[in-house]
């Protein structure tokens, strides 16, 4: 996907490579600095509670995002031992990466406003491009974030409640086979026109238009 686009609209490719490092380097980031003020040092032990995109970036995931358009980020670590309260505080640092993710389509979107609603900026221009593509694609990975499904961030939601009601085969079975279930979706979107992700595209575009006041798609056509 990126791979191709860098052939047809390098400089684009180029802002898009860089909206998409900066949200998962965030993302990342905030995993950690959630563990580290909930008692847990875990992620910065492991050198995690850092702003450097190579201590999160996933040398394959990386790889598959550049020519899938799906890739992944280095896990954080962290350890429910470490915590005064395992099942709520991992649930918050679990959710700590999506709200990242909504701080930076909010700046985002205050910064296109500011700058293309004012004419201080084209929006053909590559700043315009650069900050709908940060908005979308911190849209894109907190809702895709937010599925309820092992090891997205979305799990920890289950299982608390799992936890609570003391549903432990509930629990295993969700831990064994939801990576799983994942794993086809993700392969079927891939390989085939059925695309079981394709709502979250839908969501964060008409999330992006209401955020600037337009048609995001319409300002990426003019950059494609």
């Amino acid at each position: 996907m990126l791979f191709t686009l860098f052939q047809t609209a390098p400089a684009v490719a180029l802002v898009w490579l860089l909206a998409i490092i900066i949200s998962l380097t965030f993302h990342e980031f905030c995993h950690a600095l959630a563990g580290k003020s909930l008692g847990d040092n875990t992620a910065e032990e492991a050198g995690r509670l850092s702003l450097n995109p190579l201590k999160h970036l996933d040398p394959w995931g990386f790889a598959m995002l550049l020519i899938l358009g799906f890739g992944w980020a280095k896990p954080v670590p962290f350890s429910p031992y470490a915590l005064k309260h395992p099942v709520r505080d991992s649930v918050l640092i679990a959710l700590a990466g999506p709200a990242s993710n909504l701080v930076l389509t909010i700046l985002s979107g205050l910064a296109w406003r500011a700058f293309i609603t004012t004419g201080l900026v084209s929006g053909t221009s590559l700043l315009a491009a650069f900050l709908i593509l940060l908005i979308f694609t911190n849209l894109a990975l907190a809702l895709f974030n937010l599925i309820p499904v092992p090891p997205l961030d979305g799990s920890r939601l289950l299982e608390a409640f799992f936890s609570h009601f003391r549903l432990n085969r509930a629990a295993a079975f969700f831990t064994e086979f939801g990576p799983r279930l994942l794993f086809v979706l993700v392969i079927l979107s891939l390989l085939t026109t059925f695309n079981p992700f394709g709502f979250i595209a839908s969501a964060a575009f008409n999330l992006c238009n209401n955020l600037i006041g337009t048609s995001c798609e319409a300002q990426l056509v003019q950059l494609f």
